[in-house]
């Protein structure tokens, strides 16, 4: 198994190489070179099986036995996966109406990049101890990776975590998740920008290759491909749960399964197509609040980013720049890293472009879209309270929205994926007229103290705040080569 760039200037990485990288040097995103099929009887042979043991033999798929032996590689993820607070680390809610919503977020941050994230780090430290060396972490976040990232690398003595977020474009539960860590492994920066600002001096920092190789930096977001990868096993999962395949239907045309997502930064978008190709019979459905490029673009052939991000009710959706698409051009392009090249570098330099009708109807082929607006979200969760006394977080209720305004017929089974709790949002929930009874570890936040650091806009804001995060992490990086602390 190895990985390529989808821009084509880099070929024949392993996985840990592509592990301990961000952005591929060309500045793509890295991809398997090929994909694992599934085969009918691979899929039946794992109906039954746990969550865990789910993304256990996915992740087997793409990291080579000569990396991390199926004996180590069984321990981390089962590690990665054991504090979760259900027993089963996911859950699905089965409600009135064919309603199946697949719970992601039973994890430290109540949010389903915990998954992800709780075995990339794993996958990190593994090697950092098995080479005696650390590694820098950069991450932005609009909202949920942050906190996950930090809640999975706090303390690890391997390593330093540079977080980055939107300061008031996010909930005092995701903000607390991130500056309430006072590890002196974490260095957290509040932004007076969208997340998408936080990208553009992110993007150019990655893409200084002496910086990136002298200080071991990389990323944490869905840029790296590890966090992908362990969310093909939701969509594996939610698929052996709901389709209704059957272990001993041998030889029989494996049922189809519709997948509704939450869509930002297109993450599981892309694993969800990735997993598709692979061989898993699904039909999916992106929602996307009112930052609806990616709407736009399925049904018009708009890639284009609105003059500003909109602030809406859910938050960690508000992007505008759903930049894991460019794994799915990739795979839609046939892999063509000419063409990714040239579209992706044109959409970065104008942030708009526009996809030949042939595009966008490749494109439409695989994935359907729907956007909804605030007044809908609350709708929504409303709705799906009278009917089942269960609360949606927002972001969730942005994909159920589907449920109650698409009618599917009942031989097509549907899972809706919940990608957070309804704790971590209250002033939603309240604008609802909904009650939640918050989780101790939430009210427990109030009283913890803080500590981070201030990104001010200015007149040359992308600059400035590329040299303050690349004086962090030079001093980081001296500070430990030194056996000292470094820390703001």
């Amino acid at each position: 198994m190895q990985y390529c760039s989808t821009r084509g200037g880099v070929r024949g990485w392993d996985f840990r190489e592509v592990l301990f990288s961000g952005y591929a040097p060309d500045g793509g995103m890295f991809m398997p070179e090929s994909l694992p099929l599934l085969s009918p009887d691979t899929l039946r042979s794992w109906k039954g099986l746990s969550y865990t043991k789910v993304v256990m033999e996915v992740a087997s798929l793409f990291i080579p036995p000569q990396l991390i032996s199926r004996d180590h590689l069984e321990v981390l993820v089962g590690e990665a996966l054991s504090g979760f607070s259900v027993p089963e680390v996911v859950r699905i809610a089965r409600l009135k109406g064919g309603l199946s919503v697949l719970e992601l977020f039973h994890g430290d941050t109540l949010a389903f990049k915990d998954l992800a994230m709780t075995c990339t780090v794993r996958f990190l430290n593994y090697f950092l101890q098995k080479e005696n060396r650390r590694a820098t972490v950069l991450v932005g976040t609009s909202g949920d990776t942050g906190g996950s990232a930090i809640q999975s690398a706090k303390g690890l003595p391997g390593l330093d975590m540079v977080v980055v977020y939107p300061r008031g474009r996010i909930t005092p539960v995701q903000e607390k998740h991130m500056i309430s860590c006072l590890k002196d492994n974490v260095h957290v920066f509040a932004a007076d920008g969208s997340s998408d600002d936080i990208d553009q001096p992110l993007r150019r920092l990655f893409a200084d290759q002496e910086l990136v190789k002298s200080h071991g930096l990389m990323s944490l977001n869905s840029v790296n491909w590890s966090r992908v990868m362990i969310q093909l096993a939701h969509f594996v999962y939610a698929y052996l749960e709901l389709s209704g395949v059957k272990q001993d239907d041998v030889g029989a045309a494996l049922p189809e399964l519709e997948v509704v997502v939450p869509t930002g930064g297109a993450g599981n978008i892309a694993a969800g197509l990735i997993v598709k190709q692979m061989g898993l019979p699904l039909k999916l459905v992106a929602m996307v609040n009112s930052n609806d490029i990616v709407h736009r673009m399925v049904t018009s052939g708009d890639f284009s980013m609105a003059a500003n991000v909109t602030q809406t009710l859910a938050p960690a959706i508000d992007i505008q720049d759903p930049y894991n698409m460019e794994r799915v051009f990739w795979l839609l392009l046939g892999r063509d890293g000419a063409k990714v090249k040239t579209m992706m570098e044109g959409f970065q330099r104008s942030r708009r472009h526009l996809l030949p009708e042939n595009h966008r109807r490749l494109l439409s082929q695989v994935l359907s879209t729907g956007t909804v607006t605030d007044e809908g979200i609350l709708e929504t969760m409303k709705s799906c309270w009278e009917e089942n006394q269960y609360v949606l977080c927002p972001h969730t209720a942005v994909a159920v929205w589907h449920h109650y305004h698409c009618p599917h017929s009942a031989q097509l089974n549907r899972c809706y994926i919940a990608t957070a709790s309804p704790a971590k949002f209250q002033a939603a929930v309240e604008k609802a007229a909904l009650t939640f009874d918050l989780p101790e570890a939430v009210l427990a936040l109030e009283k913890l103290p803080t500590r981070y650091q201030e990104l001010e806009r200015c007149q040359n804001w992308c600059e400035d705040w590329e040299d303050r995060l690349r004086e962090t992490i030079q001093s980081v990086s001296v500070a430990r080569k030194n056996g000292m602390t470094y820390y703001t």
